[in-house]
């Protein structure tokens, strides 16, 4: 049985990015069943490249630092990924089993909390995934979002999509 399973908590009510989000659930569960499966677990490299790709994309077309932490994480887990692959294809599977354990509990949280966060965004300048257009371009920040969208330091307050972008009046 996978350790990751789709559910209501990882949809994020944006349709094109629930559907990749089953995809690579999907793939990951696929990959525990198979776990000497290099091929597999290259597919799921290849849409996780994809799948990260995309939302990189729509960050930066939407306001988001090209150096924000959600982008961050995504080039870290794809570049441990492929080193993974490298390994796997010398001989070594473990680290690739590893990954594939691994990746189910770093998916939810990413899922529930970065990619939350990017789906509350693109809602709000009504960002259409499809087409990339933007609804409400009046929404976009002002200045990149950056940092991981936690806690405004002093300096700043939060701003409609609960980034630090605005300071704080005087």
């Amino acid at each position: 049985m996978a350790r990751l399973e789709w559910s209501d908590a990882l949809a994020l009510d944006l349709p094109l990015m629930d559907d990749t989000h089953r995809e690579f659930v999907d793939l990951l569960a696929a990959c525990e069943a198979a776990p000497t499966d290099i091929a597999l677990f290259e597919a799921l490299i290849d849409h996780t490249d994809d799948h990260f790709g995309r939302e990189d994309r729509w960050m930066a077309e939407t306001g988001f630092a090209s150096g924000n932490c959600h982008a961050t994480q995504h080039a870290v887990v794809l570049k441990v990924l492929r080193e993974g692959l490298t390994r796997a294809r010398a001989g070594d599977l473990e680290p690739m089993q590893q990954m594939v354990i691994e990746l189910a509990p770093w998916f939810s949280n990413h899922a529930q909390s970065m990619d939350a966060s990017l789906a509350l965004h693109l809602r709000s300048v009504g960002y259409d995934p499809e087409s990339g257009q933007v609804l409400s371009p009046d929404a976009l920040p002002q200045q990149a979002i950056s940092g991981c969208g936690g806690a405004c330091s002093d300096s700043a307050s939060k701003d409609a999509s609960s980034n630090c972008e605005t300071p704080a009046a005087a």
